[in-house]
């Protein structure tokens, strides 16, 4: 082991009871140093001008990083037989190498975390390797997440940033409806109306305060396959903290297949959302048409919903009771308003009169029609 140079005041107690390095002072790692972890540390003092190794190791048991004050690491090995465990956030600056074992930080408190900076890499990561728990990264560069739980590594990734950004998040292998460690539910069967059906295989806690997109992964144990014949269908959706159901936030890209793959949302504010997860989009039998609109703007049934109806290249047409033509739309997107776009008796680009209207919903690539009544009243 290289020579270690230490700066300024530097006090260490080392308790044979708890079996940990602890530091109350001023210590660094300078280039080239090297130090190895093989009882618990616990830093009280300053540790974060490091820019040497300092390797956590111990074969047979776990490890702990505690303390009061972060250490920050510039390269960082783990060989943990059981685990080493973060009580406090823990930074590196440049490299981390799993070598055995996993990092566990507690879930009951997502403010500690495995914290990445800058341009942060990591290596050798897998389904026994990565972070159990909250991983962070404060960089403008393109990231992929090394978390997972269960001996499952599931890998959330976000693209280049414009700016330095802070974005956090864990895997967990849970049912959104049951979740361990959140205090609300997630219930799956409340979700807009474009949405078909929530996974309750998984979910990801995904946090951050700037817009991105951000890709997930899944594997065959994700059962995809339950969602969606046609991964076109497949799509990322977050429980709205606001609206209090789930939303969708797309696919603009997909790779892979039904057992293994990738999709990417289109970019949203990750803390507008509680948690994050696979969904799938309605069919056209899923189609909800609410009958009676009211077009006074006061924000209620103020135009004609079909909910799901925007999926689909359509044709639609409104009638009157005499059976004339007042309303024909290519590709219908939740608009009409009761104002007719064709002319039947003076009717054109004016307000129907109150009553019963019928429509037919044509979708010329699914081979189906629908047709039923609206009723208009200010």
């Amino acid at each position: 082991m290289k020579k270690i140079k230490y700066i300024a005041l530097f006090i260490i107690q080392v308790s044979i009871a708890q079996q940990s390095f602890h530091n109350f002072g001023n210590v660094q790692i300078h280039d080239q140093g090297q130090m190895g972890f093989h009882i618990d540390l616990e830093n009280d003092g300053t540790f974060n001008q490091n820019l040497g190794l300092a390797g956590f190791y111990n074969i047979d048991n776990s490890l702990t990083i505690s303390g009061t004050e972060t250490p920050r690491f510039n390269n960082i090995e783990v060989l943990v037989g059981n685990h080493l465990f973060l009580e406090v956030n823990t930074e590196v600056t440049n490299a981390l190498d799993y070598l055995e074992g996993d990092i566990i930080t507690p879930r009951t408190n997502p403010d500690i975390s495995l914290d990445y900076l800058n341009d942060a890499i990591f290596t050798l990561e897998d389904d026994l390797r990565n972070v159990d728990g909250y991983a962070s990264i404060t960089s403008d560069q393109s990231f992929t997440f090394p978390i997972g739980q269960d001996n499952k590594l599931r890998p959330l990734l976000i693209p280049f940033q414009p700016g330095i950004s802070k974005f956090k998040a864990a895997y967990f292998n849970e049912d959104p409806n049951f979740p361990s460690t959140f205090a609300e539910s997630f219930n799956t069967n409340n979700s807009q109306g474009i949405i078909n059906i929530i996974s309750t295989q998984e979910f990801w806690d995904f946090n951050g305060e700037n817009k991105t997109l951000v890709t997930l992964t899944w594997d065959q144990e994700s059962q995809i396959i339950n969602l969606v014949e046609d991964l076109l269908n497949l799509r990322v959706v977050g429980w709205s903290k606001t609206e209090q159901r789930w939303l969708d936030l797309g696919n603009t890209d997909i790779s892979g297949d039904l057992n293994n793959g990738t999709i990417s949302s289109f970019e949203f504010i990750p803390n507008d959302f509680e948690i994050i997860t696979f969904g799938a989009l309605i069919g056209s039998d899923g189609l909800t048409v609410y009958n009676g609109i009211s077009p006074n703007n006061d924000g209620l049934n103020d135009v004609f919903i079909i909910e799901g109806v925007e999926l689909f290249n359509n044709n639609l047409k409104i009638f009157n009771r005499w059976g004339r033509v007042v309303y024909d739309v290519e590709n219908y997107k939740n608009t009409f308003n009761g104002v007719a776009n064709k002319k039947v008796v003076g009717t054109k680009g004016n307000k129907l009169p109150v009553g019963t209207y019928f429509y037919v919903l044509e979708l010329a690539e699914e081979n189906k029609s629908y047709s039923g009544w609206i009723y208009i009243n200010y």
